[in-house]
């Protein structure tokens, strides 16, 4: 699916129509049609330049269209400025005021609209991101895991619609950036408002959204659950930037069945028609996708033992890298090229080293289907960047 569209939803939806920012001769975002269910976990994902923090901008107020409108529940804020609009948002470097504990941090809001009673207020907003105990320290007291909830928490004591983050966990540190994760989907579900994450972390994307639009070049690629951009992919850029996919060019021998028979490397390999988004023919080319951890590595003595009906390649190990829960492998294959191969440790085969012959192979169902005609390496680059 590579529409930018989604379906007809209800009220308190966030709303984008024909929503574009150009500077001068340069383009950030194409004219750009999207829907953002209320209630929902949001991530706009992609490298950077990409367009997604002008695009997260705009909705906050703080940058105008330059053509389209911006609808928050049913109510057109294109002109409003950012502190007559109902979102909220939280940056990457958190902007906590350090000469006030983490209380008054979450409550300047509400002091600032005049509330005289704020405790409570503020206590359940404590409580929600699990700081109660530490109301009277001061932001520098705390790791960056805990200033990030204290900015999520000042955040959402004003009840906005929309939360709006923008690169939230860039700053911290790879164990810390995996917990907050978790703790963000926790608080998003407890509260039920709407969040919209922009993030260039894939994982951190698929871990916490519901729906997921992967941009690049100011467009959005593709749009859906984390789950169907990665086992559906419309694209090479969605294939290559969301992880790593093995995409082989292929000739259709035979088509017009449930199952597409291709020819590569020498070997014939199966692809569900369903699963082919581009139109195939025979004589016809395309690029059959499979992940790496759907491939499985038998050594050439075992060939006979590779189940009937698998997909199939033959080749030789050109690297295995063991990386704790899996070993990373690349197997050169005539007339394809590298293969990536995934293999968790459960049982690993000591033979399959560098140099040693192998038979690659996986089910059919687990082959995906992209136009021929697209640069097989877009999003590569980034996604390794990105990862």
């Amino acid at each position: 699916m590579t529409q930018t569209e989604t379906p007809e939803s209800s009220g308190g939806d966030v709303r984008l129509r024909g929503i574009s920012k150009t500077y001068g001769s340069f383009t950030a975002v194409h004219p750009l049609d999207l829907t953002i269910p209320a209630g929902s976990f949001f991530a706009l994902l992609g490298a950077s330049g990409c367009g997604k923090t002008t695009t997260l901008r705009m909705i906050a107020g703080l940058e105008e269209p330059t053509t389209g409108t911006v609808e928050l529940a049913g109510r057109d804020v294109t002109a409003l400025p950012p502190y007559k609009r109902q979102v909220n948002t939280v940056f990457q470097n958190y902007a906590l005021f350090p000469h006030l504990d983490i209380f008054e941090n979450v409550a300047f809001g509400l002091r600032r609209r005049g509330i005289k009673s704020v405790a409570p207020q503020v206590e359940e907003m404590l409580d929600l991101v699990e700081l109660g105990p530490m109301a009277r320290r001061k932001p520098q007291q705390l790791s960056g895991g805990q200033q990030q909830r204290v900015a999520v928490a000042r955040a959402l004591i004003n009840h906005p619609e929309v939360l709006l983050l923008d690169e939230p966990l860039g700053a911290l540190d790879l164990k810390l950036r995996r917990q907050m994760q978790l703790e963000l989907k926790r608080i998003q579900t407890e509260v039920g408002i709407t969040f919209v994450h922009v993030t260039h972390d894939q994982e951190e994307a698929m871990t916490m959204a519901d729906t997921v639009a992967v941009m690049n070049g100011g467009r959005v690629e593709q749009l859906g659950a984390p789950a169907e951009l990665y086992e559906n992919p419309a694209t090479t850029f969605v294939a290559n930037f969301l992880g790593t996919s093995n995409l082989i060019a292929a000739e259709v021998t035979e088509a017009g069945g449930e199952d597409l028979l291709l020819a590569a490397g020498g070997a014939t390999l199966r692809l569900p028609a369903r699963r082919c988004r581009t139109a195939a023919r025979a004589g016809g080319q395309v690029l059959a996708g499979v992940r790496p951890e759907k491939v499985a590595l038998a050594h050439a003595d075992d060939a006979g033992e590779v189940p009937a009906g698998h997909n199939r390649l033959t080749g030789r190990v050109k690297d295995a890298s063991f990386i704790g829960v899996s070993t990373q492998y690349v197997i050169d294959v005539p007339g394809v090229g590298e293969l990536s191969v995934y293999e968790q440790n459960i049982g690993r085969d000591g033979r399959l080293v560098p140099g040693a012959e192998t038979v690659a192979h996986w089910k059919p169902e687990h082959t995906f289907g992209l136009d021929a005609g697209q640069d097989i390496s877009a999003g590569a680059d980034l996604g390794e960047e990105a990862a």
